[in-house]
Order: structure tokens, then sequence, then C-alpha cells
């Protein structure tokens, strides 16, 4: 699988005065009260801040806010919240969420990026990245030409029958203490540690409640550090460094891990350029390990959340990575405009 190219050639530059208006970024309408009142702070209202630092709105809708009339061929309408909308003046923003309390949105999330792709709008993240992405051995595929070696990575299905072990099938190789996880959820939830086979087993029947895919890893061992590299218009920009709290399995700062923001390993940027090619969009992130000797490659997070910095209240890096991200946003915009606004593999040529 190849995935399009929506990033803007080298040497070209964003119209700060194209028709670009709004960014619609498409998120499931799942939150918690609590989770909704942490995640606003987090990074929901500085989105929306630092698109308006570069004159555009921005909004989030769940995918029923989304309403098509196709009933003249060729000419379909989009709205949004009851707002008309346009190729020209908007884009949408399409990564996938797939946490638990989110699994009844999947289909209505990629059906709706399919209408949109092929409506003719600019999606940073085309739906095949959302597909690579979201699912941790389907990205150990896609990239399995990494310069930085990929963890070695097993994948398990625990549907009715799982009772049945059969999905034990080819993991003689697996070792113990293993990380356990779910193959397709962030944030660091449901990763566990089991210590033999007879733990995994009884790991796997819990996932069977949710049909919940697993994925299995080496341990790595405690102080495994994460590497977290933003990688904008094909360059590392920035990496966050998170570490763990003692004990703790996971580095991600919704679970306590504690965060730097050190100079780029020379290692890691020297293999961003295989990633960006093998990903021409915009903006993605890239999350590595360090054992305490060597890196490894660990996930790919098209929509990596952009971390604050505990230590700057004025969150100065984290609203520079954000603006630097939409305004390349903007500027592949503007590309996919000067090159017809293609839709469904071929180039729109109508007004």
């Amino acid at each position: 699988m190849s995935i399009p190219s929506t990033r803007e050639p080298a040497g070209t530059a964003a119209e700060p005065n194209g028709p670009l208006r709004r960014m619609c970024w498409i998120f499931p309408d799942r939150e918690s009260i609590k989770g909704t009142a942490m995640w606003q702070d987090f990074f929901w209202n500085l989105y929306a801040e630092c698109a308006a630092d570069l004159g555009l709105a921005w909004s989030r809708h769940a995918p029923e806010e989304v309403t098509v009339d196709a009933s003249v061929p060729g000419k379909p309408r989009i709205w949004v919240d009851q707002e008309p909308v346009t190729p020209q003046d908007t884009l949408f923003i399409t990564a996938l969420y797939s946490l638990p309390y989110q699994a009844m949105d999947i289909f209505n999330q990629y059906a709706l990026y399919a209408v949109l792709e092929q409506a003719g709008f600019y999606l940073p993240f085309p739906p095949q990245v959302s597909l690579i992405g979201n699912d941790k051995l389907a990205t150990m595929l896609y990239l399995d030409g990494s310069p930085v070696p990929a963890i070695p990575t097993w994948r398990l299905g625990t549907g009715r029958d799982v009772g049945k072990y059969g999905y034990e099938v080819g993991m003689e190789q697996v070792s113990y203490p293993a990380i356990v996880k779910p193959a397709g959820w962030c944030g660091g939830g449901g990763i566990n540690l089991a210590r033999d086979s007879e733990e995994l087993r009884g790991l796997a029947s819990l996932a069977q409640g949710g049909d919940t895919t697993l994925v299995v890893q080496p341990y790595l061992g405690e102080g495994t550090v994460d590497y977290r590299v933003y990688v904008i218009d094909g360059e590392p920009y920035a990496v966050a460094k998170r570490i763990p709290d003692s004990g703790s399995l996971v580095a991600n700062a919704s679970r306590g891990g504690r965060m730097e923001f050190p100079p780029m390993p020379p290692e890691l940027a020297e293999a961003t350029a295989y990633f960006a090619e093998k990903l021409p969009i915009p903006f993605f992130c890239v999350d590595f390990l360090h054992d305490g000797e060597r890196f490894w490659f660990s996930e790919l997070e098209p929509d990596g959340v952009i971390l604050p910095d505990a230590a700057d209240p004025e969150r100065t890096l984290q609203r520079d990575i954000t603006r630097a991200r939409f305004a390349a946003y903007r500027a592949g915009h503007a590309r996919w405009l000067a090159a017809g606004a293609p839709r469904g593999g071929a180039v729109r040529t109508e007004a």
C-alpha cells in the first residue's frame, strides 16, 4: 500500500492569503465529563488558539455532524453542523480514534473519511494512514525497512474461541516477561506485563470481553525511555523524551510519565528521512524506545499528542509545534488546490 503525497513539495511556500478558512477535526463525541475537561485544557483550546494565529477557524465535530447532499451527480454539497463548507475553504482532519468507548464510532469515522475524500476535500491524514497507524503490527509491516530496528511484535485475535488457544501458533519465539497491549489503542491504555504463557492466556481471556486484538512484544526492562519525534513537512522538528514513573510500564504523560525536550538524537534525525518517504504527509509522530543501550522503533502516531513543557507556563514549544503543524496543513491544502483537488484518484477540473 502506498500513501498519496499530501505534503507541499520542497522549495514551495504556503500561500497565507489562500482560500482556506477553517479546519474541521472529526472526533467521536464520547468523552466523559472529566476527560472533556482535561483534554480541553491540554490541547483542544490551544489548537483553536494556534489556528487563529494563522487566520484560521478551528472546530471539533462528531461524524454525525456532517451532512452530505449528493443528489446532483458530480456536485456534492456538504454541511458541518449546518454550516456549508467547500474543498476550497475547509480541510478535514481525519485521524482515527478507536479507544474502547469509541468502538461504535469506528465504522462511521472510516465511512465519513471515504465520503469526504471522494467529495474532493483535502485530508492531511488519508484514510490509509489511519489503517496503518491504528494497528501496531500493520505499522511494523508497512515500515519494516526502518533504519532503527522495529521491536519484535506478535499479533493475536481474542474472539469467542480464545479458550482454544489457537492464537499461540507461531508464538514459540515469545520470551517472558512480555508486554501485552491492545493493537489499536493509544495513550498507554491496556498495557500489561505477562510473566509466562499462563498470564498471557489470562490477559487474552479478558480482552475477549471486548473483542480486543492484542500485540505481544519483548519487555525491555524497567526504566525504558520513550522518545517521540515530531515530523513536519518531512523534517524532524522536535523530540519529546518521556520517562516512566518508578515501576510503571508506560511513559505517557497521562499515566504519570515525566517529560523532557532534549536535542534531537542524531540516530533518530537520520532515520526520519525513511519515515518521511514512506509517509508523505504534513505531520506525524514516530515513537522510539531506548532500553539503555539502543533505540527500537515502537509506534507510528499519525496524530501524536503535542506535549506541553511542564516547566514553561507559556507552553511555548507546544504552541510552536502546533502552529508549524497547522501551517504545514495550509501549505498542503494550497498544493491540493493547485493540483486540481484530486478526488477518488482523479483530478477535478470543474470549479
